[in-house]
């Protein structure tokens, strides 16, 4: 569902801005020109997945870990937010009917073509506080995060904050 989600909001945001200077995070973040425009947030509870999209339409957080932008501070003029937020509903309902009917391969497919590009520097921090830095290999069938370790090994990883180094 988060990769559904990102392909989504980085075609919401291509209304706005050039698909050059967008590309996805694993595995939900949009990032404009290298620094964080949008992120989502999902959770589960029992059959339902309840997600959540911040957009940094007009203004975003200064002095963050990882550099933000919003679309005003990128010199675009943002749209009011529910038009924005009607752009993205539309968006994620046709990307979720794909992936019902025709599987996750294509939303794989979909969301890497939106990525950063395989090879790029990535470190993951995974909920027991171990790093892992390595290549950004592609995704796993599953969606999951497939890294390039220095020694050559491919390390998979399901969840984690990733950061780009």
């Amino acid at each position: 569902m988060a990769l559904v989600a990102a392909v989504a909001l980085h075609d919401a945001a291509e209304l706005y801005v050039p698909a050059a200077r967008l590309t996805v995070k694993w595995p939900n973040d949009l990032l404009l020109s290298g620094m964080k425009l949008a992120g989502i947030l999902l959770e589960r509870t029992g059959e339902v997945v309840v997600l959540g999209f911040g957009v940094n339409l007009a203004s975003h957080p200064p002095d963050l870990e990882r550099p933000a932008t919003s679309l005003a501070a990128a010199d675009i003029n943002p749209p009011a937010p529910g038009d924005f937020a009607q752009q993205l509903a539309e968006a994620f309902a046709g990307w979720l009917a794909r992936w019902r009917g025709e599987g996750l391969a294509v939303i794989c497919e979909a969301w890497l073509a939106r990525a950063h590009p395989v090879g790029m520097a990535l470190v993951a921090r995974l909920g027991d506080g171990e790093e892992v830095t390595g290549a950004f290999d592609g995704l796993a069938e599953d969606g999951a995060l497939r890294l390039r370790l220095v020694d050559g090994t491919l390390r998979t990883i399901h969840a984690a904050d990733v950061f780009t180094l």
